[in-house]
């Protein structure tokens, strides 16, 4: 059996970092990542970016060394990811966040409204029930989190942990503010229109839910496999048919509902935002699986059926 000598670079100097001698052809970008990890021990393999151009796009850690354009002498090249953080950490900390602040702001702790409204709950059953779904939200995404989802990538830079708090726990704080300000004005439309956006709210929840249940599904404990998401028998999932990311459907949908219920400016600017970036990653996931899957499904779009 013939071995593979592997050069390794840095892309941006062109300085030998690294050459690993007699590496097994079915060896992969993973492999490749802990030898050279054994040398340069600062750069563990989930900071590590490898790639067979100085400015392609980084290998697959799945990649086979003998199924690359390359000869028994390959040349690859390395860039350094920066400090890394597990998915399963940012997500508990994005989440649990908001869960904390707006009890704070629900419960009117010391200093924020001032003290003769300390420790004082709202007579608006809307603020209470504002603060039920908002709580039940992002314990369920903690949860979530925690048991139900399964990452394609393990590890994000820690630099961006910042600024995604930032976002949670900035419009958190936003909202949470108005919602249980004791001069906080209930809709105009009052219980009929409470009533209506928590079915929109609970509806939209139990539908997001029901996506990620079925996305688990897909994807086999410590794999990366990639498979179609197709509707199950769950009617929640059946917006598969005509939508490639309902998940951000339906989490849009939830904050709009949530936005009506409490008739707050923040909440529907927050809703807005996030409507915005949802529709960029869906769109990017759209295109993954038109690429990936040359039989996928032409009638659906990214995050609105037939129309975004």
């Amino acid at each position: 059996m013939k071995h593979y000598e592997v050069e390794i670079l840095d892309a941006k100097t062109r300085e030998k970092l690294c050459f690993l001698d007699k590496v097994e052809p079915n060896a992969t970008i993973t492999d490749i990542k802990n030898m050279f990890n054994k040398s340069h021990p600062e750069w563990y393999p989930a900071r590590q970016s490898l790639r067979l151009d100085p400015k392609g796009r980084s290998l697959k850690d799945e990649d086979i060394l003998q199924n690359l354009p390359v000869g028994t002498t390959a040349t690859l090249y390395f860039r350094d990811l920066g400090a890394q953080i597990s998915w399963v950490t940012v997500f508990l900390t994005e989440y649990a966040g908001p869960l904390v602040i707006y009890l704070l702001f629900y419960f009117r702790v010391p200093f924020i409204y001032g003290p003769k409204y300390d420790f004082i709950t709202s007579r608006h059953s809307v603020v209470h029930l504002a603060c039920i779904c908002h709580s039940f939200h992002y314990i369920k995404r903690l949860l979530e989190t925690l048991f139900v989802h399964r990452f394609s990538h393990g590890t994000m830079p820690l630099r961006n942990i910042f600024k995604n708090c930032m976002y949670y726990w900035g419009f958190a704080a936003w909202m949470a503010y108005y919602i249980n300000h004791p001069l906080y004005t209930p809709p105009v439309y009052g219980e009929e229109q409470v009533k209506l956006a928590t079915i929109i709210f609970l509806f939209c929840q139990l539908g997001n839910f029901s996506i990620h249940i079925a996305l688990r599904n897909l994807r086999p404990a410590g794999s990366k496999t990639r498979k179609i998401p197709f509707p199950t028998r769950n009617p929640f999932t059946w917006i598969f048919l005509l939508v490639s990311c309902p998940n951000y459907t339906y989490e849009v949908g939830s904050w709009i509902g949530f936005a009506i219920m409490t008739q707050c400016l923040p909440v529907a600017l927050f809703s807005l935002v996030g409507f915005i970036q949802m529709t960029i990653w869906a769109k990017g996931k759209h295109r993954s699986y038109l690429k990936e899957f040359k039989d996928y499904p032409p009638l659906r779009s990214p995050i609105i059926p037939f129309i975004l």
